[in-house]
């Protein structure tokens, strides 16, 4: 009997030694991110179209833009991961411009670029995030602030998500919440200023042609902000294999200042007034001060072989001010060698126009809100891409103590029919600390 009970109390010894053991020394866990990571992104953009809303929906589009973006990410330790993300973008806009067209170089004209002070700026974006992974990797908590600057608006935003994954890892469940808090700094279209102050104007009545009697009943706006609100549900499900599926929904709020107040409005019962070839706002754009979004998606993936994969997409978003809208995507990577991959790719848009558009000189002075800006008409667009990817996982390529993992190009065509379009190159590149 006693050497029984020395033989359970050695078994018990044995196992609270091994238990002890197991809590000092976890079982291995794979890193969230090896090592710091930086990418270099950046594009150049190029527009081009006759529908300014600047200037009541005829005149010059063009506008170049050039953006350059650094994103650093840095593992705090096994979980978690802080991401900074910096871009600065300068831009050169013939449109905005025309806020200002008297310049006093050329007659002015919604066609022909001004030199006022509105025709170039600078954009500017800070953001950081927070990562937080689970030890086994099936929860994920992110949470994220930034804020961006431009020369008529300031926006601070604030954001999080969190993410499920179940099902031996074959299905995610996800949500994330945006707040965006913007602020505008109202700058109206030039002939409508000394209005706004009670003065005669910068100019003369013998210089306006048409209807000498330029008087617009114009009222300065009330509000100068706009909050955001969004939330967004995601699931995705691997179907086969070979296979990934994922549905999506969107929901966002918008409230506050919601038009922009240097886009001009013209009235088809006002006489026209004109100074040279320019034709003088009657208002500016006005719309409601809420306006409430949905959008529903879904993606499908498929493996085909080591060479080929699909990529598909679809949206159905509709809102409160009339706009129902349908996009259709596809991407075809094709894997050239183990370095090389090439992705063509077409997406299809197509929305109905605002309750409040109209095209120039169509509005009705009585109308409560119009807009003449052709973002909210009724267009159809089709944008084609191709991509080129470079992939090192050797990072055999060395800048300083950074190892050159992937390049990407990418060229996208975008055409609407409303006589609108754009080119946009974009490259990135990913380095990774040794």
């Amino acid at each position: 009997m006693t050497i029984h009970i020395k033989n359970i109390l050695l078994i018990l010894l044995v196992f609270a030694f091994a238990e002890a053991r197991s809590q000092e020394e976890p079982t291995y866990k794979k890193r969230v991110l090896e090592s710091t990571e930086v990418d270099i992104l950046s594009s150049y953009y190029s527009q081009d179209g006759d529908n300014a809303a600047v200037s009541g929906g005829i005149g010059t589009e063009e506008l170049t833009d050039i953006t350059g973006t650094i994103v650093v990410s840095i593992p705090l330790n096994d979980d978690d991961v802080l991401t900074i993300d910096a871009g600065v973008s300068a831009y050169t806009s013939a449109s905005s411009s025309n806020v200002d067209p008297f310049d006093g170089k050329g007659s002015a004209n919604a066609f022909v670029a001004s030199s006022g002070a509105s025709k170039a700026d600078n954009w500017v974006n800070l953001k950081g995030s927070y990562t937080h992974s689970s030890d086994n990797r099936n929860d994920v908590w992110s949470a994220s602030a930034s804020l961006a600057s431009e020369y008529d608006y300031f926006s601070l935003g604030f954001g999080g998500s969190y993410s499920k994954l179940f099902n031996e890892k074959n299905t995610e469940a996800s949500i994330n919440a945006n707040v965006f808090l913007d602020s505008w700094t109202t700058v109206y279209p030039i002939e409508l200023r000394p209005f706004s102050d009670g003065g005669l104007g910068f100019f003369r009545p013998d210089e306006i042609s048409g209807n000498p009697n330029y008087s617009p009943q114009f009222t300065e706006l009330t509000k100068k902000n706009r909050n955001s609100y969004s939330l967004g549900f995601g699931l995705s499900q691997i179907l086969h294999k070979n296979v990934q599926g994922l549905v999506s929904i969107d929901l966002v709020q918008q409230q506050g200042l919601l038009s922009t107040p240097f886009q001009r409005v013209y009235f088809s019962d006002v006489a026209d007034s004109f100074i040279e070839d320019f034709h003088l706002a009657d208002d500016i754009e006005r719309l409601p001060d809420n306006r409430f979004k949905i959008a529903i998606g879904g993606r499908l993936n498929w493996y085909v072989n080591e060479i080929l994969s699909l990529r598909t997409y679809y949206r159905y978003y509709f809102d409160d001010w009339g706009i129902n809208s349908h996009t259709a995507s596809v991407e075809i990577p094709i894997k050239l060698s183990d370095k090389f991959t090439v992705y063509p790719s077409y997406r299809f848009y197509n929305q109905t126009a605002a309750d409040y558009f109209a095209p120039y000189e169509t509005h009705l002075s009585t109308e409560n809100f119009y807009t003449s800006d052709y973002d909210l008409s009724k267009y159809n667009a089709h944008q084609y891409g191709l991509g080129v990817s470079y992939t090192d996982i050797f990072t055999q390529l060395h800048i300083s103590k950074f190892g050159l993992k992937s390049i990407d190009l990418k060229f996208y065509r975008y055409d609407r029919d409303t006589s609108f379009g754009y080119q946009i190159v974009t490259a990135g590149f990913n380095f990774v600390m040794d």
